[in-house]
């Protein structure tokens, strides 16, 4: 962890508060009795702290992978076996109105990393997955940092592609612990990289490559985890799980292709998958319950983006329902999410929320469940701590995005019901997009959800006032 990062966004250190104790006790006392005082509060106050932090939740943030929209059996996704997903509906709240912080990998994760919108974090799309390529600034402040900050063990599982070098893999930022693969995606079984050549490995266990030749990688991460939650001490944990499933190569395993030999493609290959992933979330959830674990352990699930309709998922296979498209657009079907998150000790369950809220919103929301202070520096995500616990109103007037950099990135801005895209672009042939509709697509999300016609040409005041408002947003970083 980059230490001189961390107290420059926590100025007020346990060393500071240790001196000014000092300094107290050892004005009109003897050496001796001065001594005895300072242990024995010293001594009181690591005894407080420690109670402090066991009385405090553990966090387990999964991230699962090109998940699409409503792909659950909870969500209306009835052609999907999701006991594990449908469990956390039931023993949480379930959002129908999540967004994530982009549409594509990289900057979905830097911005649930960082409660920061992606392009202000550094990332505005992808970042390279060849070894020894910068990602993310070391300079931004992880979560992880956060955490470990107020004495929580952190610890990373799965996918990472946020940057490939010494400064700007896991260790680097705030992971004491970390285990799987740096770049985008890879085979299950070699853990070769599998987007291009040249073939290369892609393995890594805290900085250091490992080869665990023919294992399926979904088993590996279970196991991890299972290893990071079991070494217990004082410190609760927090344990961020990016999980690369169902992401390509869609590779679920026997029970599942058996259990979906009926279902056409390619929705059946990404439902073997999605299933998969859905058991090993299960076993991890068991895990904690037999460990006693379960109670007090927040569980946050949530898809980086939609899904894929890349040639090497099939052109397909996940379910948006009546939302326009998929990953790599700004459309709802690219960044609306199925999402959940479960507290048995603290929040309600069974409940469901209808309010917008936005990925970047899960870092002050930690905090905020966990009582800890953020950063001092800017974050675009708000608690929704509130919004969990008593359905109050969103805390969000407006939700932006930016995909992509130069002179032609992909935008969008959702304000109130008026949502407008500038440089549209459309991954689900749900439509033709016209020369016009690319320049700039304004749709009225509470009359057409669907994003199926484009009403910039009946409201250009309405246009114009929100164009103005997102080049006010990219000017201020």
């Amino acid at each position: 962890m980059n230490f001189c990062k961390v107290l420059s966004c926590y100025p007020n250190t346990l060393s500071v508060k240790v001196t000014k104790l000092q300094n107290t006790l050892s004005r009109g006392y003897s050496r001796m009795f001065y001594r005895l005082s300072f242990s024995f509060m010293l001594m009181f106050a690591l005894f407080v702290r420690t109670e402090a932090l066991a009385a405090r939740p553990n966090v387990l943030l999964i991230y699962t992978d090109d998940q699409g929209t409503l792909d659950a059996n909870c969500y209306g996704s009835k052609d999907l076996t999701t006991p594990t997903q449908d469990h956390l509906a039931a023993t949480g709240v379930r959002f129908t109105q999540m967004y994530s912080p982009s549409a594509i990998c990289s900057a979905s994760r830097a911005g649930l990393l960082t409660g920061r919108f992606p392009a202000r974090a550094g990332v505005p799309g992808n970042v390279s997955s060849a070894y020894g390529h910068a990602g993310m600034p070391a300079s931004e402040v992880t979560i992880a940092e956060m955490m470990q900050s107020a004495g929580y063990r952190t610890g990373h599982v799965g996918k990472w592609h946020l940057g490939y070098n010494d400064e700007t893999m896991p260790n680097a930022q705030g992971f004491t612990s970390s285990f799987g693969h740096m770049g985008g995606c890879i085979d299950n079984y070699s853990h070769f990289f599998y987007w291009n050549g040249p073939n290369r490995h892609d393995l890594w266990r805290n900085g250091t490559e490992i080869w665990e030749d023919g294992k399926f990688f979904p088993d590996m991460m279970v196991e991890e985890c299972k290893a990071f939650i079991e070494s217990k001490n004082e410190e609760p944990f927090f344990l961020y799980w990016a999980i690369n499933v169902p992401h390509y190569p869609m590779q679920g395993t026997g029970k599942w292709r058996e259990h979906y030999k009926d279902l056409e493609a390619p929705r059946r290959m990404y439902a073997e998958f999605v299933s998969t992933m859905d058991e090993k979330v299960g076993e991890i959830l068991d895990f904690l319950e037999d460990n006693k674990l379960r109670e007090n352990t927040i569980v946050i699930l949530q898809s980086d983006h939609g899904h894929s309709t890349e040639e090497r998922a099939f052109f397909g296979g996940g379910n948006a329902g009546e939302y326009r498209g998929a990953k790599g657009c700004l459309f709802e079907g690219g960044v609306r999410v199925p999402s959940f998150i479960s507290w048995p000790a603290k929040i309600p369950q069974g409940e469901v929320r209808d309010q917008m809220v936005f990925g970047c919103d899960w870092f002050p929301t930690i905090a905020d469940l966990c009582e800890i202070k953020t950063p001092q520096h800017h974050l675009d995500g708000e608690s929704i701590r509130s919004v969990i616990i008593e359905d109050a109103v969103s805390p969000h007037d407006e939700i932006f995005w930016q995909l992509g950099s130069g002179n032609k990135p992909q935008l969008a801005i959702r304000s109130g019901d008026w949502k407008l895209l500038i440089n549209a672009q459309d991954r689900s042939s749900k439509g033709e997009l016209s020369a016009a509709d690319r320049v700039s697509f304004l749709s009225n999300m509470k009359e057409d959800p669907s994003e199926s016609k484009n009403v910039a040409e009946a409201h250009p005041e309405i246009v114009s006032k929100l164009i103005k408002r997102i080049e006010e947003i990219r000017q201020g970083w």
